[in-house]
């Protein structure tokens, strides 16, 4: 069949294949495996939104085609969230709770403007800075040992506090799923790997087993290649 021929200004033509395409366009996500990207890849799913996946390589700031990340975004880092009108999102709270008012019938994060929603930004700030921070330098191969015993221990603490929070509660928020939920999982995946000694902490323990079991979990993890 004969391609279509599509003139686009004066003089000039543009093929544009067989059919003209109107493809929508959707949200994209840049991610790293297993990297702090993870949880809105996983809030993502929990909201049943359409987007497309672009795996991004952290040491070299490269795209898969070998393109330059910093060219995507001047920070370098993920999660980075396209919207599909073309804006971009960095920082992975903003762009959880963006991703809960895309989509509000999820219910993955109350309202705006009520208790309930400071509650969700007061833990997705806690997360960042006293958990997410924290595991940060121990990912440092030049860290000296003392220094990482340091690190963990502090993060110990800190997961005290998390612990107890979660005492005859299923998520963070009590019975309902939300994006803080998304985030502690994330962050919390690194501890074995790092040298952080989660032993003793029953509740995060359940939380993080009961977080496993989520179908949208499984899948980002698949995704990713965490999980077979």
């Amino acid at each position: 069949m004969a391609a279509i021929w599509a003139s686009w200004a004066p003089g000039r033509a543009v093929q544009t294949g067989a059919f003209p395409t109107h493809r929508k366009t959707v949200m994209k996500l840049y991610y790293s495996p297993g990297a702090c990207s993870l949880s809105p890849h996983i809030a993502l799913r929990e909201a049943g939104v359409k987007f497309d996946l672009v795996k991004t390589a952290l040491q070299t700031h490269t795209l898969a085609d070998g393109s330059d990340y910093y060219q995507i975004t001047a920070k370098g880092q993920v999660p980075l969230l396209e919207l599909d009108d073309g804006a971009r999102l960095s920082e992975g709270p903003v762009i959880l709770q963006y991703i809960a008012d895309h989509a509000p019938a999820s219910g993955l994060a109350p309202a705006a403007g009520t208790t309930e929603r400071y509650r969700v930004m007061e833990w997705l700030n806690f997360i960042t800075s006293e958990l997410h921070k924290g595991y940060s330098p121990l990912f440092n191969p030049k860290m000296p040992p003392e220094a990482k015993e340091i690190l963990a221990a502090r993060l110990r603490d800190r997961y005290a506090f998390v612990d107890a929070k979660l005492e005859g509660h299923d998520y963070l928020m009590g019975k309902q799923f939300s994006v803080a939920d998304a985030y502690l999982f994330t962050v919390t995946n690194w501890a074995a790997g790092v040298g952080v000694d989660l032993t003793g902490f029953d509740n995060l323990a359940a939380f993080m087993a009961r977080m496993k079991a989520r179908p949208a979990v499984q899948d980002a993890m698949k995704a990713e290649g965490l999980l077979k």
